[in-house]
């Protein structure tokens, strides 16, 4: 257990060792086993979240709102449209200001080539700990939230066959920060971890690098697939959601006409049977197309465990900010 976590940011669970990660999910456990019992913990007491959205959402901010109410302190919610962001507040006035007001400050920027760096520019300045939210590289809250889901459905992971995949969808080109957190995580943990994308939607290459490494490392693998249903065969969980093609076109009109060519790129029954046992993990961090990039008997099925990981952000939220905010 690790007790040295007082003020640190996170921005990516890659800048955490794994025995830090280790320490969160232990936290998360033990305060998702108090919510159970309804046994108070209220170790935050007094403290206020600062919580900066440049995006809408569901989970994010009921998660994080309700994680601080039950910590015994208080999230205080800001639209970034509501700022005098656009009149001047750098990066470096919410750092220095909002640092001051709160005991820490959680953001979500996912505008590509922007996010991350913004959020890297706040906790520069910040005396307080910076949580990212979801940029355009990082969700690692989801990240985590997706591992404390397959530890508690797969037990020991190691050697397990984690298929990370593109799929299609018709809604707007959705960030990749939510596969690139996960394939750098579970590779950390010694994950078969599959990467399945058509050759239009790489994700990053330095985030590719790296989980090549963490793989090495934890004496797991990693691969890189460009057939759908390959993807499947075999597997122990199946993570499939849409991304933008950001490192082919920036021109979003452009991204929506090439993911058109990939309308088959949908988990059904049939795929699901492919998986090991045809009982593999159906996973999503939501909101999901229906019927786009799912279908209701998969997402609605007995295998999915789409609202296990919803639920469980609340708890890794909880266990980063106890321990950071404390």
């Amino acid at each position: 257990m690790q007790t040295h976590l007082v003020g640190r940011d996170m921005i990516t669970t890659q800048e955490w060792t794994k025995d830090e990660l280790d320490t969160v999910f232990n936290v998360a456990l033990d305060l998702k086993r108090k919510r159970a019992l309804g046994e108070p913990h209220a170790y935050l007491r007094d403290r206020v979240l600062m919580m900066l959205f440049f995006f809408s959402s569901t989970r994010t901010r009921a998660s994080f709102e309700a994680g601080m109410a039950q910590l015994g302190g208080h999230a205080e919610f800001i639209d970034s449209t509501t700022t005098q962001i656009k009149h001047g507040d750098t990066g470096k006035e919410i750092g220095e200001i909002l640092g001051r007001y709160g005991d820490g400050i959680a953001i979500r920027q996912c505008d590509w080539a922007v996010g991350n760096q913004y959020i890297r520019g706040v906790a520069e300045h910040s005396r307080s700990p910076v949580l990212n939210m979801q940029c355009d590289w990082y969700h690692p809250f989801q990240a985590l939230a997706d591992m404390l889901t397959l530890f508690e459905k797969l037990g020991d992971v190691r050697g397990k066959t984690l298929n990370v995949s593109y799929a299609y969808a018709s809604s707007y080109e959705k960030p990749m920060s939510a596969p690139q957190s996960l394939i750098l995580l579970a590779s950390r943990y010694g994950m078969n971890v599959r990467l399945t994308r058509p050759p239009e939607f790489k994700l990053m290459p330095e985030i590719v690098a790296q989980t090549e490494e963490n793989a090495r490392k934890s004496h797991g693998s990693f691969e890189i697939l460009e057939d759908f249903d390959a993807g499947f065969e075999d597997a122990d969980a199946v993570y499939a959601k849409a991304w933008g093609a950001m490192l082919t076109t920036t021109d979003a009109a452009e991204s929506a006409r090439i993911g058109a060519k990939y309308t088959d790129w949908i988990t059904d029954e049939r795929r699901m049977s492919l998986t090991r046992n045809g009982e593999g993990l159906y996973m999503h961090p939501l909101p999901a197309d229906r019927n786009i990039e799912v279908t209701d008997g998969v997402i609605d099925g007995p295998n999915s465990v789409v609202y296990d990981e919803a639920e469980n952000r609340l708890h890794v939220q909880k266990a980063v900010m106890a321990l950071t905010m404390r």
